[in-house]
């Protein structure tokens, strides 16, 4: 049920047929509810899917997200996580519909104008995440910016962050992770904020950790070495695979075969010419 607050003239709260009101920084919306009767072009399905995947990399970093773009929206009716929405959108996604995923390496966290990090480097440790970055030259006046951290988890679709951290001048700052999460593949992000709230840094895209080993297909790979094997049978230095049957639901998948795969693949390229 819809309200008027402030009388006849006033804003409309809530739900009033298929019309809701909502207040959106200082502004009363009024806006119609309902599902589109436009069929999806290949362009609105690809826009879906962007939509899909970005909000998929943002909506479990709320809270940082609001501190990392909460300075670019002021004197403005956007919000900080539509903000960050629709940078992301614009400049960190990847591939063609159907086959979009992020470009980690381009996704921003935090936006503003402070000094960003210097050579920030991560390593996974006992206990977490380490984070380092450079701390020769650095000015004065950026001694006590506090340090922002966050990781991604690509395969659960979830976060874990610290809004405020180490000061800058310290140069080094740990981000727990639990031991669940421990051999997950990671994105690891970093930025500052001064003391006073008032600057923050564009982050910064420190790398990925526990990155996934793309699977090779060992019956695709012993089939290319066939072809070149008969070629050298007279060779007593050549490697000759004699390539088995085997289907798709029997490929290896252990990391020990794909190491095997890997092996069979060198192999092929130290094969001598005739």
């Amino acid at each position: 049920m819809g309200k008027l607050k402030g009388g006849p003239f006033g804003g409309v709260y809530g739900k009033v047929g298929n019309l809701v009101g909502y207040m959106l920084n200082g502004e009363n919306i009024l806006r119609k509810i309902g599902k589109s009767s436009k069929p999806l072009t290949p362009a609105r399905k690809a826009n879906c899917e962007k939509m899909t995947v970005v909000n998929r990399f943002l909506n479990t970093s709320l809270r940082f997200l609001n501190i990392g773009f909460g300075l670019a929206v002021i004197g403005t009716n956007r919000n900080a996580y539509n903000e960050a929405v629709s940078y992301n959108k614009m400049n960190a996604v990847q591939g063609e519909y159907p086959n979009i995923s992020m470009d980690y390496a381009k996704a921003l966290l935090s936006k503003g104008s402070l000094l960003k990090a210097n050579k920030p480097q991560v390593a996974e440790v006992e206990g977490g995440v380490a984070f380092s970055w450079d701390t020769s030259g650095i000015p004065a006046e950026y001694s006590n910016d506090r340090v922002m951290l966050l990781v991604y988890f690509p395969n659960t679709g979830t976060s874990t962050f610290n809004p405020s951290g180490a000061k800058r001048s310290e140069g080094k700052e740990l981000l727990w992770i639990g031991s669940e999460m421990a051999n997950e593949p990671m994105e690891a992000y970093i930025s500052f904020i001064n003391p006073f709230g008032t600057e923050i840094s564009d982050s910064v895209y420190v790398g990925s950790l526990n990155a996934a080993v793309p699977e090779i297909d060992l019956e695709q790979q012993t089939g290319m070495i066939e072809e070149i094997a008969p070629k050298d049978k007279d060779r007593p230095d050549a490697v000759i695979v004699q390539r088995k049957s085997r289907s798709k639901e029997q490929a290896p998948k252990t990391r020990t075969q794909r190491k095997l795969s890997l092996f069979f693949k060198g192999s092929k390229q130290n094969i001598a010419p005739s």
